[in-house]
């Protein structure tokens, strides 16, 4: 199934990130001389996906000022505002953010990650959500979920760490009201009923969660 649509989670407030974020939000830090943001949008737009919507609570007017309607990138840019208190969670933000997002099946990546994931080959099955696992980064050794015949599981082999790219169905949220919660107890709760699909990506993956890694990542960039 094609997705057409994508959503970028980048209301997170990025503490770890501090003292970079106290005048900036995350997601326009900038890695090989373009934001955090800026890299996920080409690459969506690369694969053809042009209908996107940002969530965003701290410092959120800089991200729209900078981004704008999309139009520069080739893409249409809807923003779901949450307001300059405490962000929603993932789960809250993105079921906020639902009208916008329609009816078929939608991709959600984290603002906060680097990778040369390309998002054309993301292949959605009929399940209610489908994650992009990837090798257990250091600060995150024990990993998350368990990918066995394409299925995700909680339990039974080599736990990997999920990505932040995921394609999601509305009807994951179902049952779910307004405000901050996070993603993972909804997640685990379609994994005990066999409903989440995975796969497993090798390519390169970064979680820029701090200074250090965002310096790190840079430095690859420059000299690659």
């Amino acid at each position: 199934m094609k997705i057409k649509t994508a959503m970028i989670l980048a209301a997170g407030r990025g503490e770890r990130m501090r003292p970079l974020t106290d005048q900036v939000p995350k997601p326009l830090l900038k890695v090989g001389g373009e934001s955090l943001i800026e890299h996920h949008i080409r690459a969506l737009a690369a694969a053809g996906i042009r209908d996107l919507v940002i969530n965003h609570a701290y410092r959120g007017e800089q991200i729209e000022h900078f981004l704008g309607n999309g139009e520069k990138y080739g893409v249409e840019i809807r923003y779901s505002a949450e307001g300059h208190g405490k962000a929603l969670e993932t789960g809250g933000g993105i079921f906020n953010a639902l009208p916008l997002l329609g009816n078929s099946p939608f991709l959600v990546v984290t603002a906060d990650i680097w990778t040369d994931y390309d998002f054309s080959r993301l292949q959605f099955k009929q399940a209610d959500a489908h994650l992009v696992l990837v090798e257990n980064p250091e600060h995150n050794p024990q990993g998350d979920f368990v990918l066995q015949d394409g299925r995700v599981l909680s339990e039974g082999g080599t736990r990997l760490t999920y990505s932040g790219i995921g394609v999601y169905r509305e009807e994951l949220f179902a049952g779910c009201k307004p405000g901050a919660f996070p993603l993972a107890p909804l997640l685990r709760q379609a994994i005990s009923q066999g409903s989440v699909s995975g796969e497993y990506y090798q390519g390169r993956w970064v979680d820029v969660g701090t200074p250090e890694r965002l310096r790190q990542l840079d430095r690859m960039l420059s000299i690659n």
